[in-house]
């Protein structure tokens, strides 16, 4: 993130070392609440005339009960094994488009331009990562099966294993089904993520002018408000993404087609509220987690500033 100040800006090893920490702390923190988003995208309840469809604290239930408590951490591998380079990308390519975008004279990002680098830090890291992660995630999570019950054999034993089983399948090509939606969800994320959380945290300083550096408790609650944004305004694009990385390919269907015949049967089937299937969960999971996500990174990334010029000076290097 940018600093106050004459600091320089961090470098590529900080954002892979911050963002990998942030992020792991981020998916073991909030996966509960993201595998009963997804059930509740995914499920069907509420279809039947005069039943309601069942909820965030009710869908969370059924899965420990059918499944065991550890059935809401599926697909945990899947995202531990992204967030690394996912949270890396984000940081990284976000300061080098808000670089790009700065006044050539003052240096300074205005705020539009802020917004436009969270789109493409957004776009960036969807392409790269996210959307073969969620695809194989998203499998995992949709096995309704026992952990508790061995021979309630899954489709999918683990992340590598379902990687394996969808390439071979349903080709490399599956791994991106989505892409679209995602790249569409992921830059309208970052954008009003980045946004918020840089002007908040612009005014918390200027209200604070004796503090050189926020304390972790404020990254929180900025990222905590900035965090909220996100889903609010794109919820629909996220269900359907879901959905649409969940079913298999109709031959000779198009995205576009499958996009529109999903959304098309949403609105039919089960009306205006099913797009917002899941908000509760998603506000709930990524509102905390980049809450978490700012204040580790601004905590690691403020550490590894401070060691950094000492461990140059004993090896009779400059900065």
């Amino acid at each position: 993130m940018s600093r106050n100040g004459n600091k320089k800006p961090v470098g590529f090893a900080t954002h892979i070392i911050a963002g990998g920490i942030a992020g792991g702390c981020e998916a073991l923190v909030c996966q509960p609440l993201d595998t009963i988003k997804v059930r509740m995208q995914l499920s069907k309840s509420g279809r039947a005339p005069g039943t309601k469809a069942r909820g965030f604290l009710a869908t969370g239930a059924f899965i420990v009960k059918r499944e065991t408590p550890l059935a809401l951490y599926k697909g945990l591998g899947a995202v531990l094994s992204g967030i690394v380079p996912k949270m890396a990308i984000r940081f990284a390519s976000f300061e080098a488009y808000k670089d790009l975008l700065a006044d050539k004279t003052t240096g300074k990002t205005s705020t539009g331009n802020i917004f436009i680098a969270g789109l493409g830090a957004g776009v960036t890291e969807a392409v790269a990562v996210v959307t073969p992660m969620e695809v194989v995630k998203i499998r995992l999570q949709a096995q309704q099966h026992s952990l508790a019950d061995p021979l309630e054999a899954p489709r999918y034993r683990n992340a590598g294993h379902a990687v394996y089983t969808i390439i071979r399948e349903e080709g490399v090509a599956t791994l991106y089904r989505g892409v679209s939606l995602t790249a569409l969800r992921q830059a309208t994320n970052q954008g009003a993520n980045f946004t918020a959380y840089q002007e908040i945290k612009k005014f918390a300083h200027k209200v604070q002018p004796d503090l050189k550096e926020l304390p972790s408790y404020q990254h929180m609650i900025i990222g905590l408000i900035s965090g909220a944004m996100g889903p609010f305004s794109n919820a629909p694009i996220d269900t359907i993404k879901t959905r649409l990385q969940k079913a298999s390919a109709v031959p000779g269907q198009s995205a576009f087609q499958r996009i529109y015949a999903i959304a098309a049967d949403m609105w039919r089937q089960e009306g205006v509220k099913s797009f917002y299937k899941g908000i509760t969960p998603r506000v709930l999971r990524v509102a905390p987690g980049q809450a978490i996500v700012f204040a580790v990174y601004e905590r690691v990334s403020r550490v590894i500033e401070t060691i950094k010029p000492r461990v140059n000076e004993d090896d009779g290097y400059s900065e």
